[in-house]
């Protein structure tokens, strides 16, 4: 094991490694639920426990991938805000888009990232991309996972004003607001009992990690989801009926049709869905790297990812033929990170406990969001170290980072930010370039994903 995975040329140990798989584990073990949420028989319409299976051991299988041939210290599972899309894809058709058809639509947006990533296009973007720009998308995705944890503890809220609305059944469906039309705000803490524990975990971690008490974030979710037992929080009832034998009944296994995809058109969801994901994964998998130290060896660390991002393009294929949307790199596997995670060990540790969540389904529901949420916000404190190493005095290098940074918290989209950053480096080095004594060095590629970014929001909007 040490000589497979290096242990100890990573600084890490078996019991480290495997504190910090449980740990990414509990901080994204909500898919198992949330994903029924969006793919089940209320979203796009695929049998529950299809998603459900589905789910666990796609995330289970491919995360074990990564662990075994990237080595890194990265999970993945069907990824938030692509199974969104894909729901709203299927309902938007008036039943011209089966589910089924979507699946194609992911399968195939699946063999172009495995095309790219062969070709190696994909890996350029570790060249192209200025260093600003990753040391930014670190800092990005730690305030994008802090969003995550305020949200899901509901230690944020947001008051509305809506407009135009004349019918007040329009209210139950989604309304999209001007940004001048809402505010955010602190949640009511003192009224809602998720909220008040939701902060005490804050602080609960919070002294774990200033105490340096080893395993502090999975120490602290554990006590937080005691805490919450008598408050009401965390419901303990569905224990007592709990169904502990999986059922393999009503699998959407190979129900994917590939034909009807390219039959239909859907080439406009591919686009999307290989945009998304190209932005996404590139970001989750240089912030995660990033906060391992995997770049202390620059060469080492590229080709780490370079087999990483294989294993996420046929991660996204054989999500579809498991019956979920695009599997992809998660971002709270910087949870793992900060519990010490460096190697592949950590993966497969995550990976082989969402195969036995099969098994254990009911337990893992009895941990609440409230529970969790605090650690994602402490990850989003350890990311923001990342910060000090951008070129602040600099505006050539400051200005495309902080846009990289800001964008993707507050568009909810990682992608969002990494677009508005490239757009911005690429301006910027044009004009110095033509108006200025200082020339600005600007990758051919950094111009070719500057046209693609404007054309997708041009053509496609920014859903």
């Amino acid at each position: 094991m040490e000589r497979f995975f290096k242990l100890k040329e990573h600084g890490t140990s078996v019991k480290t490694e495997m504190v910090a798989g449980l740990t990414t584990f509990i901080t994204m073990a909500y898919i198992l639920f949330v994903n029924n949420l969006f793919l089940g028989p209320g979203g796009a319409g695929i049998p529950a426990e299809g998603v459900f299976f589905a789910t666990a051991v796609g995330a289970g299988l491919v995360t074990i991938l990564m662990g075994l041939f990237a080595n890194i210290p990265v999970a993945l599972a069907p990824g938030m805000g692509l199974n969104a899309y894909f729901m709203t894809v299927v309902l938007s058709s008036n039943g011209m888009i089966t589910w089924q058809a979507a699946l194609g639509a992911v399968f195939l947006s699946g063999i172009i990232f495995i095309i790219l990533t062969i070709t190696k296009v994909r890996q350029l973007l570790l060249v192209a991309v200025p260093q600003s720009i990753k040391f930014a998308i670190t800092v990005g995705i730690g305030l994008f996972v802090t969003i995550i944890g305020l949200k899901l503890g509901n230690v944020i809220s947001v008051s509305a004003t809506v407009k135009n609305v004349t019918d007040v059944a329009q209210l139950a469906a989604p309304v999209t607001v001007k940004g001048s039309d809402f505010q955010l705000a602190l949640g009511d803490f003192m009224h809602s009992p998720d909220t008040l524990l939701a902060i005490i975990g804050l602080f609960v971690i919070g002294i774990l990690m200033v105490l340096r008490v080893k395993g502090g974030l999975l120490i602290g979710i554990i006590v937080v989801t005691l805490i919450g037992i008598p408050m009401g929080v965390t419901d303990l009832s569905s224990l007592s009926t709990a169904h502990w034998i999986p059922s393999f009944d009503n699998l959407a296994v190979g129900q994917l049709d590939i034909k009807g995809a390219i039959g239909i058109g859907l080439f406009e969801i591919i686009f999307i869905f290989t945009f998304v994901e190209l932005f996404d994964t590139f970001g989750t998998l240089v912030g995660t790297a990033e906060r391992a130290g995997l770049f202390k060896n620059k060469e080492e660390g590229e080709k780490k990812i370079s087999k990483a991002m294989l294993v996420d393009a046929v991660g996204v294929s054989a999500g579809a033929v498991l019956g979920t949307s695009t599997i992809t790199s998660y971002v709270e596997s910087t949870a793992g990170v900060a519990e010490g995670g460096r190697t592949g060990l950590t993966a497969i540790t995550t990976g082989v406990l969402f195969l036995c969540a099969l098994f254990i389904a009911p337990l893992a529901l009895v941990v609440p969001s409230a529970a969790t949420a605090p650690a994602l916000v402490i990850v989003g404190v350890l990311m923001m170290s990342q910060v000090s190493k951008i070129e602040w005095d600099d505006f050539m290098q400051a200005f495309p980072a902080f846009l990289t940074i800001i964008f993707m918290p507050f568009t909810n989209g990682i992608a969002n930010g990494i677009s508005a950053g490239i757009i911005a480096f690429v301006v910027l080095g044009f004009f110095s370039n033509i108006a200025s004594p200082r020339k600005v060095k600007v990758h051919w590629l950094m111009w070719l994903l500057a046209i693609l970014v404007i054309c997708r929001y041009v053509f496609l909007g920014s859903e």
